[in-house]
């Protein structure tokens, strides 16, 4: 059974000088290939050079590159060009991690919309897929995304934790859903139990944000409390059973999502 996480933050600093022994326990639990996280120029930048010290065979480790709606107010006249620069990396296969933060407003809204339109703009024109999070904004995001739509490729709304009428409207513009431990909180995390199963099969991504989002159900939990991306089987098993279905084909369907979304390799 191989699964392929499709955000993973490893060059957080929780990860330093632990890379190796993080993915070797990846590996064992399954998870082949991993989409490393880029919420920042420089942090996109360590994400690509983490991706070729740690897999010099360019099979298992992938990376995107944007900066993150916190962010956004590190934009700067030279920003896209060194985003650009980038994203025309082989290692990097996604415009991202961009988008809408109207829960903590940590830059101000205009610019954060600034920002994503410039992330989008780049994604069109390399016609690469988008990372996208959401916040407290699917509202504002949708309105932006459909003037883009038609031109993009892909997107992936990253670590959805939102509601119906916020799922079928992504739905709606054939965005792509990816789903983290938040489904194993049973404290905020259940209004997703009946959500999971309306999302189609091709549509849905798997991820474990590690080191955020330690799945709840996890037994035993780590003394550290880091989450990893061994853990995404906790992910896959309670996401298979609010679906119905089995491990087994969730993980077949979802990595099989995921490799065509990224264009990643098949791995035998």
């Amino acid at each position: 059974m191989q699964l392929i996480d499709i955000g993973v933050n490893l060059t957080n600093p929780s990860f330093a000088d632990k890379h190796q022994a993080v993915l070797e326990r990846a590996y064992a639990a399954g998870v082949c290939q991993l989409v490393l996280t880029g919420t920042s120029i420089e942090g996109s930048e360590q994400a690509l050079e983490l991706c070729r010290q740690l897999d010099e065979a360019g099979q298992q480790l992938f990376s995107t590159a944007g900066i993150h709606p916190h962010s956004a107010s590190d934009w700067t006249a030279d920003s896209a060009r060194h985003l650009k620069d980038l994203l025309k990396q082989e290692r990097v296969r996604a415009v991202g991690e961009c988008g809408l933060d109207f829960n903590r407003d940590f830059s101000p809204r205009p610019q954060q919309e600034k920002v994503l339109e410039e992330h989008l703009a780049l994604a069109v024109e390399l016609q690469l897929p988008v990372f996208l999070h959401e916040r407290d904004a699917d509202e504002r995001l949708l309105e932006i995304l459909r003037d883009f739509r038609d031109r993009l490729p892909a997107a992936v709304v990253h670590c959805f934790t939102g509601e119906k009428k916020a799922l079928y409207s992504y739905l709606d513009l054939d965005l792509h859903i990816g789903i983290t431990g938040w489904i194993c909180d049973e404290r905020r995390g259940t209004h997703l139990h009946p959500l999971v199963r309306e999302i189609p099969r091709g549509r849905l991504m798997l991820e474990s944000d590690a080191p955020y989002l330690l799945p709840r159900t996890l037994r035993p939990k780590p003394k550290n409390g880091r989450n990893e991306p061994a853990y995404l089987t906790d992910v896959l098993r309670e996401v298979a059973l609010h679906r119905g279905e089995t491990q087994e084909d969730l993980a077949t369907h979802s990595t099989a999502c995921a490799r065509a979304f990224f264009g990643l390799p098949v791995i035998s």
